[in-house]
């Protein structure tokens, strides 16, 4: 069920809708190569809405029931925080080096909403400064082994992009 009017004030970013649409169908495939699956269908209507008027932002205030659930199911497949245990706002800065949250988003995480969250997520990504997208992610990837042939390691696969690219 959407959330009720006036409790949800933020919006949902088109790469959120992207996501779960990806998410639902690597999760239930056409069986046919046309029907999709519900939740799929619930979520292009909104995105084929927000394409055709060049939006990358939805309300999620009177969002479509069955988009709304097949979105928050998404969601609850998503990590719930981006903390990794390096908290530099506990020594007194405003921003953490670790995660990049606020001090007021670190404290106040519990009790955000869903979307308020995603918002967070979506600004600390594409900023990408904190730890979490720099120094441990380097350290991920000097994991990885040369091939025996001299060339440079090959990338992971990444997931299809459902629609434009931002």
């Amino acid at each position: 069920m959407p959330p009720a009017p006036g409790l949800c004030m933020a919006t949902l970013h088109i790469t959120d809708i992207e996501a779960a649409i990806n998410y639902w169908r690597a999760r239930s495939p056409s069986s046919d190569g046309v029907t999709l699956a519900p939740q799929v269908r619930a979520l292009a209507e909104v995105y084929a809405l927000m394409v055709y008027f060049h939006e990358d932002e939805v309300a999620c205030e009177g969002f479509p029931p069955k988009a709304w659930a097949a979105w928050l199911a998404w969601y609850d497949t998503t990590p719930d925080t981006p903390c990794i245990a390096i908290c530099s706002t506990s020594q007194g800065d405003a921003s953490c080096k670790g995660c990049g949250r606020t001090f007021d988003e670190v404290q106040r995480w519990p009790e955000m909403d869903p979307v308020a969250k995603r918002a967070t997520w979506r600004r600390i990504t594409r900023e990408g400064t904190a730890w979490r997208f720099n120094r441990y992610a380097e350290r991920a990837a000097e994991g990885r082994a040369a091939p025996d042939d001299g060339s440079a390691p090959a990338e992971p696969p990444t997931a299809p992009i459902f629609g434009r690219r931002r």
